[in-house]
């Protein structure tokens, strides 16, 4: 050892490391891989541990989101206009809000209708075995079809709809169903429509009492001719007087077969059918209309004419031949009692009584003459 240290110096050249491991201070060696991912600095956690909820970026919630503010904003533009219309333009804001209402309202009964149908289909169920309100008003929303079908015909070429808006604003009844109607014009059409079938009534009574001469049967014929006279004096009939003639309005003379045509037109405009049609179709349609007020009778009766509304029990008194537009609803339910009793005595085959009473019956009817 003191050998070792006495002899010179020499540099010693040893491979990097060699020494160390000779005095057993070597480092152990580290990968190039992982010295890299040591000195490589930390990455983001994964990209689902940083994403929001789903519905904060769901495109039908902000979809649904966008919608309901665009409503809005329309409903509160709307208002804003119709407050303006009805401010500075009040009589055309009438006839716009009256509008909007018909088209509410008609487009709500076109789907009741359809539930109505589809009832009737998967039930198997007809016509006549409907409740009065569904069966009264398959009847009426037919009827405004039937008058619609002609403007919306009229509609189709290009540009016509502008020439068919202007034409319902300048004939509103010839034209407009009853939804489009104002409460004044209601009133004042139905009043209209009312004077046009009374014209008919005087030849009515002329009619029966013309054909009242021709019965056989004596007694029959003498009923007849008091009632007829008992009418033209403007005297209000018994319904036991029409009962006790309700034989002669199945055969000769008044059956509807054996009516003339003057007078099925005359009936026709009673019930406001169109007269102009050949005497065949006129017999078929009085029949198919009385049938179908024959069946309406028998379910008001089954509903009660007490459950009526004040609206639709003026409905059915207009229907079936009486002026009820200014008359008081308890009365119109009278004379709905009257009416009843006599048509659920009738059979079908004397549904031609139901049409000549529309005119017995309301001719001379006043609130007096209601006992």
């Amino acid at each position: 050892m003191l050998l070792l240290l006495l002899l010179p110096s020499r540099r010693c050249r040893c491979r990097p490391g060699g020494c160390g491991l000779r005095l057993g201070l070597r480092k152990p060696l580290v990968p190039a891989a992982s010295l890299h991912r040591a000195l490589r600095p930390p990455e983001p956690p994964p990209w689902p541990a940083l994403r929001l909820p789903v519905c904060h970026f769901s495109s039908k919630a902000n979809s649904n989101k966008l919608t309901s503010a665009l409503v809005s904003k329309i409903k509160y533009l709307n208002q804003k206009y119709e407050r303006y219309l009805e401010r500075k333009f009040p009589r055309f804001y009438q006839l716009y809000s009256t509008f909007l209402k018909g088209l509410q309202i008609f487009f709500s009964e076109a789907k009741e209708i359809r539930r109505i149908k589809a009832d009737m289909s998967n039930k198997n169920i007809q016509f006549h075995q409907l409740p009065y309100r569904e069966m009264e008003r398959l009847r009426q929303f037919r009827r405004d079809v039937i008058k619609a079908i002609p403007v919306g015909i009229l509609s189709l070429p290009p540009f016509a709809n502008y020439f068919v808006l202007l034409l319902m604003y300048l004939f509103p009844r010839q034209l407009l169903i009853r939804h489009f109607w104002t409460p004044k014009q209601q009133a004042e059409f139905l009043n209209t429509y009312h004077n046009m079938r009374r014209e008919a009534y005087t030849e009515v009574i002329d009619g029966l009492a013309h054909l009242s001469h021709f019965p056989d049967d004596p007694q029959l014929r003498q009923r007849m001719l008091y009632l007829c006279e008992k009418v033209q004096e403007g005297l209000h009939p018994d319904i036991t007087e029409l009962k006790a003639v309700r034989s002669l309005f199945v055969g000769h003379p008044f059956g509807i077969q054996q009516l003339t045509v003057q007078h099925v037109k005359v009936l026709s405009c009673v019930l406001f059918l169109t007269p102009r049609l050949p005497s065949f179709f006129l017999r078929n349609r009085l029949r198919s209309h009385l049938s179908e007020l024959y069946c309406l009778d028998q379910a008001m009766v089954k509903l009660g004419v007490s459950q009526l509304t004040d609206e639709e029990a003026q409905v059915a008194c207009y229907t079936r031949g009486l002026n009820s537009v200014h008359l008081d609803p308890e009365d119109c339910r009278l004379w709905l009692n009257q009416w009843l009793s006599l048509s659920c005595s009738l059979r079908d085959s004397e549904t031609s009584l139901l049409a000549h009473a529309m005119v017995l019956l309301s001719i001379n009817f006043t609130p007096s003459s209601k006992s």
